[in-house]
């Protein structure tokens, strides 16, 4: 029996936050870092369990996006990991729809996520649309252009008018940005 389940980071046991992490390790092949981990926690998580084992994973994160001189409230996805055997049987669409649930009742603007190209079918195929203008960074030394990460940037507009062909700037955080 496959059980879905949404909490807050502060809600998981030290257990579950493990297994968690265990899975996003082995689901990245060992390409997920510390500051990877960091973006992961202190969002809302959905939890795909079956015979007690974690088999898929997700979060969402809130993030301050600019878009047309406007600061937006986004509802950030990351780290949507499947157990390798249990990929293409639907485990993400289950992380997916739980994440958006909340994304669409937790007073964001958007949803924002940056997508490796064999997730793109997934969340284009949900309504999620490719931002085709330039992106940034909201640096400490100021805005810069994050050019190799123009295409793979996925939103979900939600109250937000969203010009997809003009500039969208996220927050700074250590590591990856987007």
């Amino acid at each position: 029996m496959t059980d879905v389940r949404t909490a807050h980071t502060s809600g998981l046991t030290d257990a579950e936050l493990a297994a968690v992490r265990a899975l996003v390790d082995d689901a990245f092949e060992g390409d997920f870092s510390d500051e990877d981990w960091d973006h992961t926690v202190g969002g809302m998580h959905a939890l795909v369990w079956e015979g007690g084992e974690l088999i898929g994973h997700g979060s969402l994160v809130q993030r301050r996006m600019l878009h047309r001189g406007q600061a937006l409230r986004a509802g950030y996805v990351e780290a949507v990991a499947v157990r390798g055997d249990r990929r293409r049987q639907g485990v993400a669409s289950a992380v997916m729809d739980a994440l958006e649930e909340v994304l669409r009742r937790g007073g964001y603007e958007l949803g924002a996520l940056g997508a490796a190209d064999e997730a793109v079918p997934l969340y284009a195929g949900r309504g999620w649309q490719q931002w085709r203008g330039p992106s940034a960074v909201l640096s400490p030394a100021g805005v810069r252009r994050t050019e190799e990460e123009d295409g793979c940037i996925y939103v979900m507009p939600l109250t937000a008018k969203l010009d997809l062909d003009g500039e969208l700037a996220c927050d700074w955080r250590p590591g990856d940005v987007w």
